[in-house]
């Protein structure tokens, strides 16, 4: 059910070095980053296990947002775009129409809203277009 979950953070850099100790023990470690310029507005980075970023921290918190990040796993891009509009049909307020994000990978299909206690939820489908 769930993709992946992300909090916004005070002091990326610190951290980002943080998580990297503290996931290690576990398994984990940073397996990917996105940055500022890239996502057109903050820098990311991605800690997993196996390649696969299951936790995020995000840096320079926008204030109106809320902190916490929920992506779920949709089955197809076509579950994509019904979330998206089904959850704009009950009230959530689009924060990203669904479309490909190449700056996260070539097949990241997902879509955004705000929910109604306006916490960012995402649908994503990772698998091949089409």
């Amino acid at each position: 059910m769930l993709d992946h979950i992300g909090v916004r953070v005070s002091n990326y850099a610190r951290s980002k070095a943080f998580y990297a100790k503290v996931l290690a023990p576990l398994g984990g470690e940073l397996v990917a980053e996105v940055t500022e310029e890239q996502s057109g507005s903050r820098a990311f980075a991605g800690f997993g296990i196996n390649g696969k970023p299951a936790f995020w921290i995000s840096a320079d918190p926008i204030a109106e947002l809320s902190d916490i990040h929920v992506a779920f796993v949709a089955p197809s891009r076509e579950a994509v775009d019904a979330f998206h509009r089904i959850a704009i049909a009950a009230g959530a307020t689009d924060n990203g129409e669904p479309g490909v994000r190449p700056h996260y990978h070539a097949n990241y299909y997902a879509a955004f809203v705000l929910d109604l206690d306006g916490h960012n939820v995402e649908a994503v489908y990772q698998g091949a277009p089409g």
